[in-house]
């Protein structure tokens, strides 16, 4: 969990950077409806979410609005509150073991869950910040391999996606990813009741696409149009289920 909590340190100090930046006003194209305060808003309260996840140690599902996020009915975080609520995160992070048993909504019930997803959380922002400001965004290869998988481990855990991946009516449909700039290929089947299934390595589908993994992963993401990768196969396919299955 050191790495992880080493890469959302840098995540986070780089969003902070540029909301410090930036007018809070700035739309965010990335997230239809938000500004730039709404980002750091969100970032913030997330934070301080999964860091009374962490203190607590709750095994009970609980969501984001049942925590208190220091501000003020109404009030938006700034970039010092989006900094210390990330400093307080990692300390509570710093001083959990990976194997802590913990509530997630995911697959995975333990503090390492929180750890991986916190950097992906933070990787995606990250980019809508980056994008909003003209600005092209970097993903580190080896994050990006990771953050592709963390998001296909996740999916089937993702009730609100799989509801809407249910009506496409598409079982037994499939997409193949391939990254041009490392060796990581994958393989995603839509199965019954919305739920996806998926594995790595070379194989044909329905649809696939080819580009550098953190394309992919912004891709995934709904951040980047099919139409800046090689596309092959059954486009329309491959729209529909993008545009359904982005959280």
């Amino acid at each position: 969990m050191t790495d992880y909590c080493e890469q959302v340190e840098t995540e986070a100090a780089r969003l902070v950077e540029l909301a410090t930046g930036a007018d809070p006003a700035t739309p965010v194209p990335a997230c239809p409806g938000w500004t730039f305060a709404d980002l750091v808003t969100h970032v913030g309260t997330t934070h301080r979410w999964v860091r009374h996840i962490l203190t607590t140690r709750t095994r009970a599902r609980i969501w984001p609005r049942d925590v208190p996020n220091g501000l003020a009915p109404g009030q938006s975080g700034d970039p010092a509150w989006l900094a210390a609520g990330t400093a307080d995160l990692l300390a509570a992070f710093r001083a959990t073991e990976p194997d802590t048993p913990l509530w997630s909504w995911g697959k995975d019930q333990h503090a390492e869950f929180w750890a991986r997803r916190m950097l992906f959380e933070l990787v995606i922002h990250r980019a809508d910040a980056e994008l909003a400001l003209g600005l092209e965004p970097v993903i580190p290869q080896a994050a990006a391999l990771d953050g592709i998988e963390e998001f296909l481990d996740n999916l089937p855990y993702a009730g609100w996606v799989t509801k809407r991946l249910a009506e496409l009516g598409a079982e037994g449909a499939t997409i193949h990813l391939h990254a041009t700039d490392s060796p990581g290929e994958w393989t995603i089947t839509q199965g019954p009741a919305g739920r996806i299934a998926w594995e790595p390595g070379h194989a044909k589908g329905d649809a696939a696409v080819r580009g550098s993994a953190g394309d992919l992963l912004l891709l995934l993401y709904g951040r980047r149009s099919p139409d800046a990768l090689a596309v092959f196969g059954d486009r329309a396919w491959l729209d529909r289920w993008l545009a359904t299955a982005n959280f």
